[in-house]
């Protein structure tokens, strides 16, 4: 019997648990019926980027005249590298598998343990979540530089040409130089008076020399990137499905913007299943069975893969619900009053962990 998962709110009768869950108790206000859904499985699909972003500095051309420097940064870029892909399984409410877990009148105190979304976690049994991994933030930034032109004196800024300005500048750095060397060696005519004041001290030498440097060698910024995709599969394999692109110069697009190359996924059932012919009585006897008790599923094992630019990132064998079948716990397992029985699921599965009697 299937029931829409919004029939839960008419059943609440306890209160919430830990960890997101809610503890669902079979009273006689309820019929002694509990409302709870079973899962899909979703993979969701990760992908962890570098964006570099090189600037030119103002007095590019002057770097190895008054620093010595042959490398300087000679035109604005910006470039992407694909770090790594990663794919987590998540199980998802389906709307199709909503059924009623139903006890008898002197079952003694049955409870249902649900997920908030409706997923079945344990029976007669509270249920911990594993460790969940961290959330990731979109984009990480490395540390900017303080704006050079903070530090620049009125001579500097009043100077009549860019080839001043840049001598002056490149003097400034070799003084800020010569005032953390001084401090190095114990010359300086005003040391810092502690420990602390000192690293404050060496800190801002080494951020203005740094910040007037980039003037002349231009500057890089580094972001890490993440992303996320969500592919929920259907009963049958997935042959290189294409679930994003990569660009060098754009990063992360869409599937169907040709100025990247495609990430493909494949999904494989590695035990499929033929749909077995039924008589009419056994189709009798598998509604009948499948009407009353606890359905839970099977999942089969799939091969999963998800390749770029010739190389594999992701290759492994994982769980997949829509691959697998259904099966049902009889309602009679639950009438022992003196030991009552424990299930514990996997909540993204909807598969039994374990029976404890």
């Amino acid at each position: 019997m299937k029931y829409h998962v919004s029939l839960l709110l008419l059943f609440i009768t306890s209160t919430l648990c830990a960890q997101n869950t809610v503890k669902m108790s079979a009273v006689k206000s309820n019929d002694y019926g509990v409302a709870y859904s079973l899962p899909k499985t979703s993979l969701v699909v990760t992908v962890e980027y570098t964006k570099k972003t090189r600037k030119v500095g103002e007095f590019y051309q002057y770097a190895e005249r008054y620093l010595s420097i042959s490398n300087p940064i000679i035109e604005n870029a910006t470039s992407y590298i694909l770090d790594n892909i990663d794919v987590t399984i998540k199980g998802i409410p389906d709307k199709d598998k909503s059924y009623l877990v139903e006890f008898r009148s002197n079952t003694t105190a049955p409870f249902v343990t649900l997920t908030k979304d409706g997923l079945i976690c344990a029976i007669n049994d509270d249920y911990t979540f594993t460790k969940d991994e961290a959330v990731k933030a979109d984009v990480v930034s490395s540390p900017s530089l303080p704006d050079p032109r903070s530090f620049l004196s009125e001579e500097i800024l009043r100077a009549g040409s860019t080839a001043k300005q840049a001598e002056l500048i490149a003097k400034q750095i070799y003084r800020l130089r010569e005032s953390r060397n001084n401090i190095l060696t114990g010359d300086a005519d005003n040391m810092p008076p502690d420990g602390n004041a000192y690293q404050l001290v060496m800190s801002q030498l080494e951020e203005q020399e740094k910040a007037l440097s980039a003037m002349f060698t231009g500057t890089e910024a580094v972001e890490k990137g993440y992303k996320s995709f969500t592919v929920i599969p259907d009963e049958r394999d997935i042959d290189n499905r294409i679930i994003f692109r990569f660009s060098s110069k754009l990063g992360v697009v869409d599937a169907n913007d040709l100025s990247g190359q495609p990430v493909t996924l494949s999904l494989k059932n590695k035990d499929p299943r033929e749909v077995p012919v039924l008589t009419p009585k056994e189709e009798k006897d598998l509604e009948k069975k499948f009407s009353a008790g606890i359905i839970y599923n099977i999942p089969n094992k799939a091969a999963l893969q998800i390749t770029y630019n010739g190389r594999t990132y992701v290759q492994k064998e994982c769980d997949v619900v829509q691959y697998g079948v259904q099966d049902v716990l009889a309602p009679k397992m639950f009438d022992n009053n003196k030991l009552p029985i424990k299930v514990i699921f996997y909540s993204e599965m909807g598969a039994i962990k374990q029976i404890i009697q």
